[in-house]
């Protein structure tokens, strides 16, 4: 089966295939399909931005089965600067990771409370137009500087450490960050929907 993974962010995509990866399914991107346009994220919630997406991408692939994945991360100390605007907030969606990530951390300084979710929710749109959410979700703190490199469009990842683990997402092997992870969770349960 072909599967369409609606993003042109390089980080998700290496994850969301590695979970999907052994499933007998043929991965695409929407460059692979010649879609240049990325969907205005005008939802309130990932679920809604995470379904406009999949929709955008479904409707101008030819409605081959899509996945499309809205993330965010909540940080306690700074409610409601970033969730379902995380990566469009601060530096702003034209940013580089590393203006981005710079902007971000600059913005944690002062915040003693480093307490932190990350939150993914994918959207499935099958074969009949049916669609599906599933969703991960991860506690974890903010280090204050970055502690690993990090795959393109996921500068996040290099600071920040899940509960009872000793090191940031990035510095795990992608295995180890999909079976903890928020997206990663998200996608092992659409893998078990798919199987």
């Amino acid at each position: 089966m072909k599967l369409l993974i609606g993003t042109g962010n390089t980080g998700k995509f290496i994850e969301i295939s590695e979970v999907l990866g052994n499933l007998d399914l043929e991965l695409l991107t929407p460059a692979d399909l010649q879609i240049a346009i990325d969907p205005e994220e005008t939802g309130s919630s990932y679920a809604e931005n995470a379904l406009i997406k999949a929709r955008h991408f479904y409707e101008r692939g030819g409605c081959i089965p899509t996945i499309a994945d809205d993330s965010g991360i909540i940080i306690e100390a700074i409610q409601g600067e970033l969730g379902i605007h995380t990566r469009r907030w601060g530096a702003g969606a034209d940013a580089s990771d590393e203006e981005w990530i710079e902007y971000f951390l600059k913005r944690m300084e002062s915040e003693s409370n480093r307490k932190a979710r990350f939150v993914s929710n994918i959207a499935y749109i099958d074969a009949s137009n049916t669609e599906h959410i599933f969703e991960g979700i991860c506690e974890g703190i903010i280090t204050p500087t970055l502690e690993a490199d990090y795959l393109p469009g996921l500068p996040i990842s290099a600071c920040f450490k899940p509960e009872s683990f000793d090191m940031v997402y990035s510095a795990m092997s992608i295995d180890q960050k999909n079976t903890i992870s928020h997206r990663g969770r998200a996608v092992h349960a659409l893998r078990d929907h798919l199987a």
